[in-house]
């Protein structure tokens, strides 16, 4: 067990404090009995959970094992003691300066930093992998708007619902909008998505769509004028395919 002048070391104190478990039973004992070590313990928790608090960690995947083995070589941390390992005393071992507690204070941040990147990179990861496409269009221009070209991406969530990603590239006349349109085969329906702000958009498709009877997907110039039916001129036009081949 450490003699009463010395101290759990900072490295161990940070991944202590993250969750790690790498304290063996003397140094349990340690804590314990030392207000000291037992201090710096709770500062440094109260550090991850702030740290933490930033992130939604239910949407974030716990770490492989592995990452916290790159952020110990990164950080030139310690490595972890087993549980039923030798007690960890150094002979000769000093007691920790506050310069070093300021550099385990910063390897701790660094590390939070690092799982927050991490996390929130396979999240987000996640989320696009969760879209399974479903039906793709080229979007060919009408002869009034030449060297107009544009997309559409037809993809379907977990949850079943389906949304379409459309991209435009088209000069655009002053006090005109775009609109975007799902267009049965012999145009005698349509259903309008909604408003297309830039070049690019995403749009829910309404549920109880059936996209092969709506294969057409447009998009159309219109004027400010408060008439939400089709202008009749559409800049761009194209046919769902599903696997390659038109539905």
């Amino acid at each position: 067990m450490p003699r009463p002048d010395d101290h759990l070391d900072p490295d161990q104190l940070a991944l202590l404090a993250m969750g790690e478990p790498v304290a063996s039973r003397a140094d349990s004992a340690h804590l314990v009995e030392c207000a000291t070590c037992a201090e710096e313990l709770q500062e440094l928790t109260r550090a991850v959970q702030v740290g933490r608090a930033t992130i939604d960690v239910g949407e974030i995947e716990t770490p492989d094992p592995v990452v916290w083995t790159r952020i110990a070589q990164e950080l030139h941390l310690s490595a972890p003691s087993d549980e039923g390992a030798d007690e960890k005393v150094a002979a000769g071992a000093v007691r920790r300066s506050r310069a070093s507690r300021l550099r385990t204070f910063w390897s701790l941040a660094a590390a939070i930093a690092l799982l927050a990147g991490i996390g929130l990179g396979g999240w987000a990861l996640g989320q696009r992998s969760a879209l399974v496409p479903v039906a793709e269009a080229a979007l060919a221009p009408f002869p009034d708007h030449p060297g107009a070209e544009g997309s559409a991406l037809v993809e379907q969530k977990r949850d079943g619902e389906q949304v379409v990603r459309v991209t435009l590239e088209a000069s655009q006349t002053p006090d005109t909008y775009r609109e975007v349109w799902l267009i049965t085969a012999d145009a005698s329906a349509l259903i309008s998505l909604g408003v297309l702000d830039g070049t690019e958009g995403t749009f829910p498709i309404p549920a109880g769509v059936n996209l092969k009877d709506y294969v057409l997907v447009d998009i159309s110039q219109e004027k400010i004028d408060g008439n939400p039916s089709h202008s009749g001129d559409s800049i761009v036009r194209g046919e769902l395919r599903f696997d390659g081949r038109v539905v």
